[in-house]
Order: C-alpha cells, then structure tokens, then sequence
C-alpha cells in the first residue's frame, strides 16, 4: 500500500497538488457494479488486475477531484471536458499581432507555434496549377479567374479558412500554471500532429497553443479543399467536400457533416487524453440490461450531465467571446487612435494647403500687378527710345550741317590764308619795287576790309558751333558725349592734316 500512494502521488501530483493531502481505499474492482455497491462489498483481498485505488483530494480552493488508480501498470485518471468549436479566425489575435485586454502580455512568450504559414502563398500552392488548367479551357476572357484568392475572399458561400478552437478543461480544473495545462497542452500538441494526418484535405496554415490567457487553449487555421471536381477547377476551395473524402455526409439540420466531423474529432482528443491519465467527462450511453427505474435515473443523470456539458461549452464560448470582445474593444481603440492622428495629420495638411493657396492667390494677384506695370513700364520705355531714337537723328543732322559748315569755313580760312599771303607777298614786293605809298594805302584799306568781313563771318560760325557745341553736349553715345566723339573726329582732322597744322591750328583756337 505504501508503494502505491507513492505511485499516485507520482503520476496524479506536482506542483501545489503536491500540497493534498490524500485519503485512499482499496476495493476490488471486479466484485463493483455502483459507487453505492461500494458500500456492499466484502472487504476481501483483491487481485492485482482488479485493483481499484480511490483518492479524494481536497485542493487550496477547497474542490476536490476524484482520481482513480487502476490495475497493473495503470495510471492516475481524471475527467476532463473537451471544447470543440468553431473559432472566428482572427489571425492577428493568434498570432499575436496585438494584445487584446484579457491576455496577459509577460506570459505571451510562452505561447506555442506548431504551424505558421502565409495564407496568400498557401492559396497559390493549393490552387495555381488548377486554376491554370481552368483558365485554358475558357474561351471567353471575362469567365477566366485572375486571383482565386480575391474570388473567394468576395464569396458568399465559401470562407478564406475555417478555424477550431480546442480546450481541455476549464478555468476552474485546467487552469495556467496547474499541473493539469501542462498536461492539457501535451494533449493538445499531439491532438494537432494527429489532425494534420487524419484530415489531409484540411490543410492547416496555422496553429497556435494560448499560454497568456486563463486556460491553454489551440487555435487551428485551415483551408478546405476537395478533389477531382468537374465542375469550376479541379481542386477548389469547398469545406463540404473536403469532410466527405473522411466519409461525413450531412443527414439533416441535426446531424450536419461538421457535427459528425466534430465528435470523431472529440473521439480522437479523447484517445490522445487517455495517454496522459484524463478522462472525458461526457454523457452516459443507454444500458439496455439497466431497470425502468435505473434507466430513468440515468437519464435523468445524463440530463444533468448534459446540462453540464452544455453550461462548460458556454462558459468557454463566453471566455471566448469577452477575449474577441475585448479584443475588439482594442482594435476599436486603436483605430479610434489611428482616426485621430490622420485626421489631425489632414488638418494640418489642409492648413497647409490652404496656406499655399492663399499664397498662390496673392502671388498670383501681385504677379498680375506686376506684369500689367511692367508692361506699362515697357510703352513708356518704348516712347522714350522712340524719342531718344528722333533727338539722335535731330542731333545726326545737326551734327552733318556742323559738319557742314566746319567744312566749309575751314576752305573760307584756307583761301583767306592764300589771299593773306599773296597780299604780304605783294606788300613785300611792292615795297622792294619803291612804288608810291598811295597805292599801297589803297591796298591795305581794301584788305583790311576784307579782313573784317572775315572776322564778321567767323563770328558767325563761331556762334553756330558754340550752339552746336551745347546741342551735342547733351546726347551721350557709347559712354560718350556727341561733342566728344566730335572732337575725336577733329583730332583724326588734326593728325591728318599736320602738314598744314597752321590752318588746322586756326580752326582748333577757334573751337
């Protein structure tokens, strides 16, 4: 006997179960037919394949659980529900992409990846080569499928993927952290190796082990696709297909292929449990050897039971449902937040905006004003170059009768300084020859004469040229005034004419 409780405290305890304290009783299984013929039995020595070891634990919260120990090399068995459901397939939650309100972030690295695959590339794996073959065959453009992935995302009667949620216990039995999650999950990652093999056309992209919520709990994330179909492509999307190749077929509203599907998959958790010492905690079966009465009882019992399975399911699909609430309640947040930054971020963009706008709008206006005063600008430096391009012609023939009349006195100075020289030539010979003084009186008078209707002549040039002077002043030509590129040109005379600088010497004095 002590060999014994020294087996069930290894198999059935760790952890703050170890803290128990047990009250054990042996029977002989064989002689048992009721917990209430317990009571009955004869206390007589059992055989070792008929041993039947009770123990009543009493736990920290003051529960207890009832644990059986059974024949040789058995093990510590204990009851546990299964929840089997469909899940809505939120693959950020899964994967934790962001933390909703109920999961507790410091456990999150606990959680378990089994399976982690791109949706998008496991559609172009499943059904590229199908939907090739589809699209040759079509002889109209407009029936081909571009993206299978988009159709069925459009589609209103098949899904992207479907989803499973598996639990083993609840809150209250199964709870993170108590030794029976660390089995539950074991459980739960075999229980996904076997559903990859015993379903091959649901193929699974994703499956993930919770640790960071309240009980451990898989989320299982599968495409359904059926074979050889004569219809649409070959191989296609189709849940209903992919559950009959496992021969489910509906038989009504209350016996649907997903029903069947999911207790042959409860059957198959249930036999992996069995490995680890669990039982499944589900509904009595009809006994037809049991009296009226019995029965009655046990049906009233499986009434109970099923109530219980029923109040279990709910209390996990309401877990569920206030973590997709909560979470929900995040992203509603985090959209909220993200609304708000984008629509203060388009607030100041708009500011931004209608800053410029105002801004273009003044340019524009300023522009406007600009061109209209530069074009005015432009006339009145067109009249005015007109102006100036008529005083230059003004002063060009100004300047050509200056020219003119330089010209002309200069041969008026020239023959003056002949006549003036043949005059002192002759004095002088006159003077040699002693000829009477009357005669050259006359000469000098007639002479003098002469010399002052000169003078009256070059006062009048003098005059023309002092107006031509102040005229040409006033119009500057390449950096110069006009008077200055005269007084080039008469220096060009100058040097010209050095031959007879005495003429051109007269003319210089008297400019």
């Amino acid at each position: 006997m002590v060999n014994n409780m020294s087996r069930i405290r290894d198999y059935s305890l760790s952890g703050e179960e170890r803290k128990t304290r047990l009250r054990v009783c042996i029977f002989d299984a064989a002689g048992v037919k009721s917990a209430f013929a317990l009571l009955l039995t004869k206390v007589t020595k059992p055989s070792l394949g008929n041993l039947l070891i009770c123990a009543v634990s009493g736990t920290s919260t003051d529960k207890k659980e009832v644990y059986a120990y059974i024949g040789k090399g058995g093990r510590f068995q204990m009851e546990r529900t299964i929840s089997f459901m469909n899940g809505e397939g939120s693959l950020g939650h899964n994967t934790r992409a962001f933390i909703a309100a109920n999961v507790d972030a410091d456990r999150t690295k606990d959680n378990i990846t089994l399976v982690h695959e791109d949706l998008k590339k496991v559609y172009h794996k499943l059904f590229d080569d199908s939907l090739k073959k589809y699209n040759a065959k079509q002889k109209r453009k407009d029936r081909q499928i571009k993206n299978y992935y988009d159709k069925i995302s459009r589609s209103k009667q098949e899904k992207l993927f479907y989803e499973v949620i598996v639990q083993i216990g609840n809150r209250d039995d199964t709870g993170v952290g108590s030794a029976a999650a660390d089995t539950a999950v074991k459980a739960l990652q075999d229980y996904v190796e076997l559903f990859i093999r015993r379903n091959p056309q649901l193929y699974v992209f994703g499956a993930y082990i919770h640790m960071d919520e309240e009980t451990p709990h898989v989320h299982i994330d599968f495409v359904p696709f059926s074979t050889d179909n004569k219809r649409g492509l070959e191989i296609k999307n189709s849940l209903k297909g992919a559950l009959a190749s496992r021969g489910f077929e509906s038989e009504g509203k209350g016996n649907t292929e997903w029903q069947q599907w999911s207790e042959a998959e409860k059957e198959d958790i249930a036999m992996i449990m069995q490995k680890y010492g669990v039982g499944w905690k589900k509904l009595d079966t009809h006994n037809p050897h049991l009296s009226v009465l019995d029965y009655k009882k046990q049906e009233r019992s499986r009434e109970v039971k099923e109530l219980e399975q029923e109040l279990e399911d709910i209390g996990v699909v309401i877990e569920l449902k206030e973590e997709r609430e909560a979470q929900l309640n995040d992203e509603i947040h985090k959209q909220q937040m993200c609304l708000k930054t984008e629509r203060e971020e388009a607030e100041k963009i708009l500011a931004i905006v209608t800053s410029l706008k105002d801004r273009i709008m003044e340019e524009g206006v300023a522009q406007e004003k600009y061109n209209k005063a530069l074009a005015a600008d432009g006339q009145e430096l067109e009249d005015i170059i007109a102006d100036k391009k008529k005083q230059l012609a003004d002063v060009q023939v100004a300047l050509n009768k200056a020219r003119a009349v330089f010209e002309n006195a200069n041969e008026k100075l020239a023959q003056a300084e002949e006549e003036l020289s043949e005059v002192k030539k002759l004095r002088d010979d006159l003077i040699k020859q002693g000829e009477g003084d009357y005669y050259l009186k006359e000469e000098v008078i007639q002479l003098r004469y002469e010399n002052q209707n000169l003078k009256k002549e070059n006062k009048g040039l003098q005059e023309k040229l002092d107006k031509a002077y102040e005229f040409m002043k006033k119009f500057v030509i390449e950096g110069k005034s006009m008077l200055d590129k005269f007084l080039e040109w008469i220096g060009e005379k100058v040097r010209e004419g050095r031959g007879r600088g005495y003429k051109i010497n007269r003319i210089v004095k008297i400019l």
